[in-house]
């Protein structure tokens, strides 16, 4: 029972070739599948046509029947931890195994077919796993279980198994009669359906605004080039690349509304009701699981237990930052008013970024285009690699000639400083293209496990949007773009490093609101000019970041952090409230709150006519645990504390972060973890002394 794995593909986790055990038969193999390889080897993507996908994926659900006939035919008698908790952990990591390289080809192949099969593949695996999920046959397998000797002397990480797969399986409805779990199995197969389809309309949509040479008026040279059309217009798409700089540079402000509200309507026409589809079936799924609301049901299994502590955390923090954001605000205010000779009220939303960065600039003399000069992306890669080898004692070795699914993957292989073992893979997409997945995330490629052949050796493919180079400049990013970076590959290294005995604990498989506080920990780096030595370098003549720039960058670090942390309350109150008590159904729309909340909570007003929500792809994959962005940034916040005490490369502090916190995944409880690492009960001390706020 593991129903982590329908949200774990969207945050970052990673998966098992099919080998398990070695006295396991298996169904017949495929003659040649590049997804269906032997214990170990890597996944031959080059190689992958259309057709693969679907008959690897047949192939894995076939093999997790027989695994599943396995348990089933033990008498009671013989249960024992390994004949059944193991095996249904063998369950999901035979599935495991086609389901990430899948779900990573449907993000990222160039190929629409097999795109659209991977697509097919998650929706056909999902549906599985709902089907497994409810199947009393091994229900009752692990009940006669629980009921024997060894279950009731099981400690560490077995008890903590068992005791999930229990809180499981009365979450999936296994208190109720037969008629009414049918209903719930029919409710999860719809949602996956339903979250798919709005996945798929926000990846597909696209639409452009073309501009005119004074609209593009304050964005470099660069970026212009590359968006000129033959008519003397500019191409302005939606892609993160396109979108970003030029709502943060632009000088046209009627230029960015029009942008900003094609933006906030991405797949408007599609989505809006599927949204309320989701939000209806989640209310009829609790409705039969007998929970009061969707956000109940979803707090129930991570660190925040209940609605009540999400809501206190979230009003709590709201109320601490509002202070700043008014700071944050009343900056923009007097640079707006001065730009337009009059006595500025309001900060529409299409000017948010843009009036941030002339507070950098004018109040700071920071430029965050002379910024981007010392952030090359080969340089920001050669100095991640270098903190993240010296903090982990691990090494990164670049594989000659790797199968990949497009020409710009890179692919590494990790090995352990004291062994010299090699103990995990990554693979770097790092660059947009069509069709591709628009953001920045780690992907699942294969997931850690014990296996009786030895310990199933981990990959993570982190997949980004990083302005390509061109001939005209290489690859420069912003510190945001840094600080991204930093971020997703600490869930990268959270999954290649994890030592998790089953699959289900492996890597990120952690409480979904602690899932973040690993990687934002790591954050950290890209502030400290011991690490930022390693790797800030002019592009051009190789000189260090100076002193002053840097002094620039830390003086105005947390400028507008009051208003950008309310911007995310704002997204995670927005995803609690239409999860708590709202009726899609009612007086109320969807819009209406984002209307309400983002007038409420944020001090930029509401874009009438748009509809962000449609292409919030968060309310589907994290529904009623956006909070958990913030949640865990507190946690993170105290354990970088630790580093800051001890010096921000020791060594020692992180091995024992690696040992600690990341080795172990979700084989014990978040806060216990935490509270080893600190040697101490966590607080928010150290959160609101980053935020700027002692």
């Amino acid at each position: 029972m593991n129903h982590n794995i329908l949200t774990i593909l969207i945050v970052v986790i990673a998966v098992s070739p099919i080998t398990l055990k070695e006295n396991v038969q298996f169904v017949r193999r495929p003659v040649f599948n590049p997804l269906v390889v032997e214990f170990n080897e890597v996944y031959d993507f080059a190689k992958l046509r259309h057709g693969h996908i679907k008959r690897s994926t047949k192939y894995v659900l076939e093999s997790a029947d027989h695994i599943l006939s396995e348990i089933l035919a033990i008498s009671n008698v013989e249960r024992s931890f390994d004949n059944t908790m193991v095996q249904i952990d063998d369950i999901y990591s035979v599935i495991e195994s086609v389901w990430s390289p899948g779900y990573l080809m449907s993000a990222t192949h160039t190929n629409e077919k097999i795109r659209d099969e991977g697509m097919e593949s998650s929706r056909q695996i999902q549906k599985y796993i709902t089907d497994l999920s409810l199947n009393e046959e091994l229900y009752n397998a692990v009940v006669a279980y629980t009921k024997s000797k060894e279950a009731q002397q099981l400690t560490g990480y077995k008890k903590k198994f068992l005791k999930d797969t229990l809180l499981d399986y009365k979450r999936s409805g296994f208190s109720l009669p037969k008629e009414k779990r049918d209903v719930v199995k029919k409710i999860f197969n719809e949602l996956s359906d339903l979250g798919l389809a709005f996945s798929k309309n926000i990846a597909d949509f696209q639409d452009t605004l073309f501009v005119t040479e004074e609209e593009i008026s304050g964005l470099p040279e660069n970026y212009k080039k590359e968006r000129e059309q033959k008519d003397g217009s500019y191409a302005i798409d939606m892609s993160y690349p396109s979108y970003v700089p030029f709502m943060d540079f632009s000088e046209s402000g009627e230029a960015r509304k029009n942008l900003k509200y094609k933006f906030n309507n991405r797949a408007t026409d599609t989505n809006l009701e599927i949204l309320n589809n989701i939000i209806r079936k989640r209310r009829e799924l609790v409705s039969v699981l007998d929970y009061s609301t969707y956000a109940e049901y979803r707090t129930e299994d991570r660190m925040a237990k209940n609605p009540q502590n999400v809501w206190g955390f979230e009003n709590d923090l709201r109320n601490k930052l509002r202070p700043k954001g008014e700071m944050d605000i009343a900056e923009m205010l007097k640079i707006k008013s001065k730009r337009t000779a009059t006595e500025a009220t309001t900060i529409d939303v299409w000017e948010a970024g843009y009036y941030e960065n002339l507070v950098l600039k004018e109040n700071f003399d920071l430029d965050p285009e002379e910024v981007r000069q010392y952030f090359e992306f080969n340089n920001v890669t050669a100095g991640l690699f270098t903190v993240y080898q010296r903090l982990f004692n691990v090494t990164f070795k670049k594989v000659s000639n790797p199968s990949v699914w497009h020409e710009d993957v890179l692919m590494y292989e990790v090995y352990d400083g004291s062994s010299n073992e090699m103990i995990g893979r990554f693979y770097l997409d790092m660059f947009p293209r069509a069709n591709k997945y628009g953001h920045a995330a780690a992907f699942s490629v294969t997931m850690g496990k014990m296996t009786t052949g030895g310990y199933q050796k981990p990959a993570t493919a982190l997949v980004c949007n990083f302005p390509k180079p061109t001939e005209f400049q290489p690859s420069l990013l912003t510190h945001d773009n840094v600080e991204t970076y930093f971020h997703e590959f600490g869930h990268l290294v959270h999954g290649v490093l994890t030592q998790a005995p089953l699959m289900s604990y492996a890597g990120t498989s952690v409480a979904r609101d602690f899932v973040e506080a690993p990687s934002q920990m790591l954050e950290n780096w890209i502030w400290q000019k011991e690490s930022l030595s390693l790797f800030a370098k002019h592009y051009d003549t190789g000189e260090v970041i100076p002193d002053e720039l840097l002094n620039k960058m830390l003086a105005a670090k947390n400028v507008n952090s009051g208003t950008k942390a309310l911007q995310q309350i704002y997204y995670g109150i927005l995803d609690f409230t239409l999860h708590d008590g709202f009726d899609p159904d009612g007086e109320k729309t969807t819009t209406d709150i984002v209307s309400a909340l983002q007038n409420e909570i944020t001090f930029y007003p509401y874009q009438e006519g748009t509809h962000m929500e449609a292409a919030f792809g968060h309310l589907n994959g994290y529904g009623a645990a956006y909070y958990g962005y913030k949640w865990s940034e507190v946690y993170a916040q105290d354990m970088f504390s630790i580093f800051e005490e001890k010096g921000i490369m020791n060594a020692e502090q992180g091995m024992r972060y690696r040992k600690i916190i990341l080795e172990k995944g979700g084989t014990e409880e978040p806060l216990n973890l935490v509270r080893e690492f600190l040697g101490r009960e966590s607080n928010s001390d150290a959160f609101l002394r980053s935020m700027g706020l002692e």
